[in-house]
């Protein structure tokens, strides 16, 4: 497709089964070989509307009802929903958050795409499991979410107020058995203890 044509182009994204882009992955969706035309491509693929640009190299259809979600796991890899967005969407936390909050390995680091705020904390590589994968993105499960906020309130980085959690749908099993994989500190704990309290494990 050396002088690739826009309506092929467009047909192309269209049937793609993504519709977040990073430029990897729309090279070998469009299937152009020569660089100058791929990038013209993507340009006329910009003004014309069917893309659009979220930051530098990522890309996605302008009318594509992709969720916050999907964008969060998409913009900083690899990363999973957890937190206090995680403990809202799974009904433990009833206020919805200002954040789309995600955990990470790598840096910390936070973005602002569409007026919406997407932060991500670094957490160990040792404690990045306990998710599921729902579409396009990766979202902690209601027991990790909860450890996850006790892990970051027992090193001073969340407050946390348990008399506002709904615990009821909380697997108590699972919970525990997770439990036994954090690192138990002293401060980490102290903290937990509440938990098993109010939860009477």
């Amino acid at each position: 497709m050396e002088t690739y044509n826009l309506s092929a182009a467009t047909r192309e994204l269209y049937e793609a089964p993504i519709k977040l882009f990073t430029i990897k992955m729309l090279k070998e969706t469009l299937e152009t070989a020569n660089e100058m035309t791929f990038f013209n491509t993507v340009r006329r693929l910009v003004r014309s509307g069917v893309l659009k640009k979220i930051e530098r190299g990522k890309y996605r259809l302008a009318n594509s009802s992709d969720t916050s979600f999907m964008l969060a796991s998409f913009l900083y890899t690899p990363s999973y929903i957890s937190f206090e967005t995680a403990l809202n969407y799974s009904g433990i936390l009833s206020q919805f958050p200002y954040e789309i909050t995600s955990a990470t390995t790598k840096k910390p680091m936070k973005k602002i795409i569409d007026q919406k705020v997407y932060s991500y904390t670094r957490i160990k590589k040792s404690l990045y499991w306990g998710y599921t994968k729902e579409k396009q993105s990766l979202i902690a499960e209601p027991e990790k979410a909860l450890l996850d906020q006790l892990y970051l309130a027992s090193k001073g980085l969340r407050q946390i107020a348990l008399e506002e959690y709904d615990l009821s749908s909380i697997d108590k099993a699972k919970l525990k058995t997770y439990l036994g994989f954090f690192p138990q500190t002293k401060q980490f704990t102290k903290t937990t203890n509440i938990l098993k309290r109010s939860l009477k494990l």
